[in-house]
């Protein structure tokens, strides 16, 4: 199985220029989320949310974003246990990120998202937008909370 992309994010911060756009994705049970951010790394924002469906269409989806983006590398968040334990999530995103790998050449790593989900949606509360309107961005809005715990992480 080729995964030579797929990388520590110690490794992924060394090579990964200064200038560059980085594409976090939430890969859920039914929607996957997706968010990008500025060239400088400074503010991940809400992308879009695809419907899971067959591999090759998100594949096309993914290489379309990269293309108009000039995206440079992907994060990928892995769903760890509160005790930092991998479950069945964590299993499920990194065999995400191995398929990933086959069909996607930028570098790829896993940045840990325990809470993202419920850190969005505290976030969002806090901004006064309604309950059905933070459901329906949940997947994107997790995705640009992923994105930017692992930028903040980068640029220190």
């Amino acid at each position: 199985m080729k995964t030579y992309n797929i990388l520590s994010i110690d490794e992924f911060k060394t090579i990964i220029e200064n200038n560059s756009r980085l594409l976090g994705i939430d890969p859920g049970k039914k929607n996957i989320g997706f968010a990008i951010c500025d060239e400088n790394k400074k503010v991940a924002t809400p992308l879009k949310v695809l419907k899971k469906s067959k591999f090759e269409v998100l594949i096309r989806e993914i290489n379309q974003i990269i293309k108009e983006n000039h995206v440079q590398g992907i994060i990928i968040g892995n769903p760890m246990n509160m005790d930092g334990t991998s479950g069945k999530s964590s299993q499920s995103a990194s065999d995400f990120a191995k398929n990933l790998s086959k069909n996607i050449t930028i570098p790829i790593t896993m940045w840990d998202e325990r809470l993202s989900s419920e850190g969005s949606f505290k976030v969002t509360k806090e901004l006064g937008t309604n309950a059905s309107n933070r459901v329906n961005k949940l997947d994107k809005n997790s995705a640009a909370f992923i994105l930017q715990g692992a930028i903040d992480y980068l640029s220190n």
